[in-house]
């Protein structure tokens, strides 16, 4: 055989063995942290810079358990898992298939992590208190350095003799909202430590009413110890809480077995024959239809016979009014209907006072006189030299000469076109 063919095939080995690693166990507490990174080292190919991604599940099911999760934030960072197993977990192996997939060979690469989840004698905490990071993502703080400075600090600050961290939770999990991409701002986290000791008065600074009302307002509350913090972790103390599981009452509930999950056997099925029975439908038919139908004619005759055999009409109305209102009703409406006619027939032109001075349009609106009749030139009092509809009747001196008379001035006054001789006649007999 060839020597460079050998190598070839050797060479393809060792990659085919690289990518096949054995099961790895691990052994978590119950009530403590685990975390487990999955490093991009062991699934490398040619290049260090190739994009490798994993998935995880559970042997047999499409997703991990409930108190298990993954994160990883690109293709060129490591992956990481962690949680906090709970005691309903113990005894049992939790078997988690890894697959990593390197997006430029598209090469896989699968190996089984097995949790083996162990029980602790302090198990759980009494006295847990939780606290919000503002300026940590949560794969920064599962870095073990960087979670056990912060666990340092808090020891400092309660002096515990057993101190654990107990959960790490995304702000994003708990209805956090996705951070803007400046200034480097982070998405924030939740940690939980459990201790054994009572809370020290500097973590209950935060629950004085002086603290609350800060609080209340948006400002930030006067915490003592917030300086060992402040170095490298900024907390939001508004957002602490502690929790004392010794006075918590703890309420079982009776849960049904869930059982296998499959149905038990119960026969066969016995499908209803093709051959249905008929069924009558006029008692559905009364009650649907009949029945309403007629309490509406009912109803209806009820209201025709109200509204027009039971009407009392003018007649009756006339009957149970006095005479002498009915004449007096009688008499006004003759007296307007004969102004309203008299007013039709007027054809003496209205005065200029009670004309419009402006129509609609804005123009001025002529009068209705004819051109030859001059209403400027009119005075006020009639003389003897101003109408032509005027006539000259004597009259009788005051000094009591009864052959002198002079002469009175009238205006001849025209109704309809008919002029009214008989005031000319009563003034001459004067």
């Amino acid at each position: 055989m060839d020597t460079t063919v050998v190598l070839i095939w050797l060479s393809m080995v060792v990659t085919i063995l690289s990518r096949l690693h054995a099961d790895r166990n691990v052994y978590p507490s119950a009530g403590v942290l685990f975390v487990h990174v999955l490093e991009r080292e062991y699934f490398k190919g040619d290049s260090s810079n190739d994009p490798i991604t994993f998935n995880t599940n559970l042997m047999g099911y499409p997703d991990r358990p409930g108190w298990l999760r993954y994160i990883q934030r690109t293709p060129h960072s490591d992956g990481v898992l962690y949680g906090s197993p709970t005691a309903e977990h113990m005894g049992k192996a939790t078997i988690i298939e890894i697959t990593a997939y390197n997006r430029r060979t598209f090469e896989t690469a699968r190996h089984n992590l097995v949790i083996n989840i162990m029980s602790t004698e302090e198990y759980p905490l009494p006295y847990q208190a939780e606290f919000y990071i503002k300026n940590m993502n949560v794969e920064e703080m599962l870095a073990s350095e960087v979670l056990g400075d912060f666990l340092g600090a808090v020891k400092n600050v309660w002096q515990p003799e057993r101190l654990n961290a107990i959960n790490i939770t995304s702000a994003l999990d708990r209805g956090g909202r996705v951070p803007l991409p400046i200034n480097n701002l982070k998405e924030g986290v939740y940690v939980m430590v459990g201790a054994d000791v009572q809370f020290s008065s500097c973590l209950r600074e935060v629950e004085n009413p002086h603290n609350q009302l800060r609080c209340s307002q948006e400002m930030e509350p006067v915490i003592s110890c917030d300086k060992k913090f402040r170095a490298q972790f900024d907390i939001d103390w508004c957002k602490i809480n502690l929790v004392d599981i010794t006075k918590v009452i703890m309420i079982h509930s009776n849960r049904p077995d869930p059982g296998t999950g499959v149905l038990p056997d119960i026969g066969e099925y016995n499908p209803p024959p093709e051959s249905l029975k008929s069924r009558d439908f006029f008692a559905d038919f009364l009650i649907t239809l009949a029945v309403p139908s007629a309490v509406a004619m009912v109803l209806f005759s009820v209201l025709g016979y109200s509204m027009c055999c039971r009407r009392e009409g003018v007649d009756k109305r006339n009957m149970q009014t006095a005479d002498i209102q009915l004449v007096h009703h009688s008499s006004i409406q003759k007296s307007t209907k004969e102004l309203r006619s008299m007013s039709k027939n007027r054809e003496i032109s209205w005065p200029l006072s009670t004309l419009p001075v402006f129509s609609q349009s804005g123009e001025v609106v002529p009068p209705i006189h004819p051109d030859n009749y001059e209403t400027t030139s009119m005075p006020l009092m009639q003389t003897q030299t101003n109408l032509q509809n005027q006539i000259q009747i004597p009259q009788q001196q005051p000094s009591g000469d009864r052959d002198n008379y002079c002469m009175s001035t009238f205006r001849r006054l025209e109704v309809n076109g008919i002029p009214e001789e008989r005031k000319v006649a009563e003034a001459v007999n004067l």
